[in-house]
């Protein structure tokens, strides 16, 4: 895993120094070495940080450039299958001198050009500077595991792993978009191409962009599409059969992602998706090595129990590690490093369990992408039962009267989730169950500023797709699992420097789940991830709790009741440079006393308060 960094533009650039200042800000990705290559005309230049997987010579050095020296790459990620590739291009008559995948990159792009991203599995982001046609090529992973951030201001192409590697130079932008800012206090972060500052732009999953350097166009382009989600009418395949082919698809899977030329984890919590990718490593490797994270402290969160009853059973080489003293300290750490805040208070045991196992391996395996691609959150099963019952409501008066409903009753109000799932239109919508604050909210937090983008933005990323829990899972994909899930694992163990991967996120896995397991296969009223539990009971212990759903999660309406972190939150939000309002504040804060559940409201603001003050963000 790696850092990368660039600059591109029709004239020739001014001031250099920014480039590696920008790449040496990000050395927590690569510390292993470290590269800078200008074209001669000085209108393009790359920056790497290299954290060293395959091939630790120095022929895995980057930026690289091919013989005739006219393409120049800089790449962050992993191709997974750059063994095959690499045979065909062996047969093609292309010659290697190291054993990286960075290398079949760059011949993969002299050979297919833009087709060159379909020919890869695996998580990536990385940009090509082709001489002959005086481009900048980008892409990025299909499920969105690897970040890049861009902007093109002036004629001028500037792009980096993390957004901290542009904000170093300060000529460049540090306002807030106010548009992403409203998305964030909505939905937890900031979905799609939209970025916190104001000019600056995420490349989405599974696309790529050309800047010609000729003119400064752009163009961008998506690559890859989930295919369509397969009700059980759509398929004549029996259980047996499509448990077998998934199970197939997993192991090859995690062969792949086994591979390295340095010592390689997995992090096992004791549940289902973790303890499978366990269960098939063991097949595929006698030495297989396996962490937990323990929080002694609160036995609730503890799932060292669950882990060890797999571990044992497979006979692992476990390690059990213990996550105490969590203190506050911690939130300006990960402030820092977020690029963009982000409403997720797991981010702290995430952290942890990255810097833990750092000590022992620098690639870990998890379980990643399993519960969007199979069913796996509590309240897809709700949807299914409010569908059954609300089905039978003709839609004109759910809307009117829990229409009505949802606009008098407020946000964290118990059972306002419910009426929200009701008001809708299960033909073609989805309810706001995961808002943090609703635009009335806002509208308060923010002093009657009365913008409100996120709704718009909602329904616009919101699937045409028939089936209200298709439209739910793809909706997850496509945004809760890019923007939220994949961000903090990947700047949590970056910050570490552990290569975190994703064996459920393989690109087969991910069109065989959406366009051959079918919705009966994956949730109903009271069961979720049905298949991958089938295939739990086929190969894992018989005691194995196959109905634990803990998720990774921190004692935070605990801590704040008292004590240091109550004092944090509220020195940040009730400081008078804080840009919320301070009335709202207290309320939200006498209503958490009082039993609501706004501990990650609280969160949410606190770590974006935290973020602006760390960078100055106007």
């Amino acid at each position: 895993m790696c850092a990368i960094i660039g600059f591109a533009s029709c004239q020739p650039i001014k001031g250099k120094k920014w480039l590696s200042t920008g790449r040496d800000a990000m050395r927590h990705r690569g510390p292993d070495g470290f590269g800078e290559w200008w074209s001669s005309d000085d209108r393009v230049g790359f920056g790497h940080r290299r954290l060293s997987i395959h091939d630790l010579s120095i022929a895995g050095h980057q930026p690289m450039l091919d013989k005739g020296k006219k393409i120049t790459l800089v790449f962050n990620g992993e191709i997974y299958n750059y063994i095959e590739i690499r045979e065909v291009l062996i047969s093609k008559g292309y010659s290697f001198v190291s054993d990286s995948d960075t290398e079949v990159l760059l011949y993969s792009w002299i050979e297919w050009q833009e087709q060159c991203v379909i020919q890869l599995n695996g998580m990536f982001s990385f940009a090509i500077y082709d001489k002959s046609r005086d481009i900048v090529f980008m892409a990025r992973d299909r499920a969105g595991e690897k970040p890049l951030f861009y902007s093109v201001n002036d004629g001028e192409l500037r792009f980096a792993s993390e957004l901290k590697g542009l904000l170093v130079d300060p000529s460049f932008s540090h306002a807030l978009d106010k548009k992403s800012l409203d998305c964030y206090l909505s939905l937890g972060y900031v979905p799609g191409d939209m970025c916190i500052i104001d000019g600056v732009h995420k490349l989405p999953p599974a696309h790529t962009m050309i800047f010609n350097c000729k003119d400064s166009t752009v163009s961008v382009s998506k690559y890859w599409s989930l295919p369509i989600v397969k009700d059980q009418g759509d398929l004549d395949k029996n259980d047996s059969l499509i448990l077998n082919e998934l199970e197939a698809l997993l192991e090859r899977s995690i062969s792949r992602q086994l591979n390295a030329d340095v010592p390689v984890g997995i992090l096992l919590s004791g549940g289902v998706d973790s303890s499978l990718i366990t269960a098939i490593a063991c097949r595929i490797s006698k030495k297989v090595k396996t962490y937990s994270i323990g929080f002694s402290q609160y036995e609730q969160y503890d799932e060292l129990p669950h882990a060890r009853n797999v571990s044992n059973y497979f006979q692992t080489d476990h390690t059990e590690l213990q996550a105490n003293n969590i203190n506050t300290d911690l939130l300006y750490k990960l402030a820092k490093q977020y690029d963009e805040p982000m409403a997720d208070s797991s981010m702290l045991p995430t952290y942890l369990v990255s810097k833990l196992v750092k000590k022992h391996c620098t690639v870990a395996l998890g379980g990643d992408g399993g519960d969007e691609l199979f069913g796996g959150y509590h309240y897809y099963s709700r949807l299914f039962q409010t569908y059954k019952i609300g089905k039978y409501i003709p839609f004109i008066v759910r809307k009117f009267i829990f229409g009505f409903l949802k606009k008098i009753t407020k946000t964290g109000l118990k059972g306002r989730a419910l009426i929200s799932e009701l008001s809708i239109d299960y033909e073609s919508e989805l309810p706001r169950l995961t808002s943090f604050f609703g635009y009335r909210a806002r509208k308060k937090l923010l002093n009657n500023y009365s913008k409100s983008v996120a709704d718009v933005v909602f329904e616009n990323r919101t699937p045409r797709v028939k089936g209200l829990l298709a439209r739910a899972m793809i909706m997850d994909f496509n945004n809760y699992l890019p923007e939220d899930i994949l961000v903090k694992v990947d700047r949590a163990s970056m910050i570490n420097s552990l290569e975190l991967r994703s064996p459920f996120l393989d690109y087969h896995v991910i069109e065989y789940a959406f366009g051959q397991v079918p919705l009966r296969l994956k949730t109903s009223h009271n069961q979720r991830k049905i298949i991958l539990k089938k295939l739990s009971k086929k190969i894992l212990p018989k005691n194995f709790d196959r109905q634990r759903k803990q998720g990774f999660s921190i004692p935070l309406k605990e801590w704040l009741k008292e004590g240091e972190w109550r004092e944090l939150f509220k020195s940040v939000l009730l400081d008078s440079d804080c840009i919320f309002n301070k009335n709202f504040i207290e309320k939200l804060l006498d209503e958490q006393d009082k039993g609501k559940n706004h501990q990650e409201r609280l969160f949410s603001l606190v770590i974006f308060e935290l973020w602006r003050q760390e960078y100055n963000i106007s």
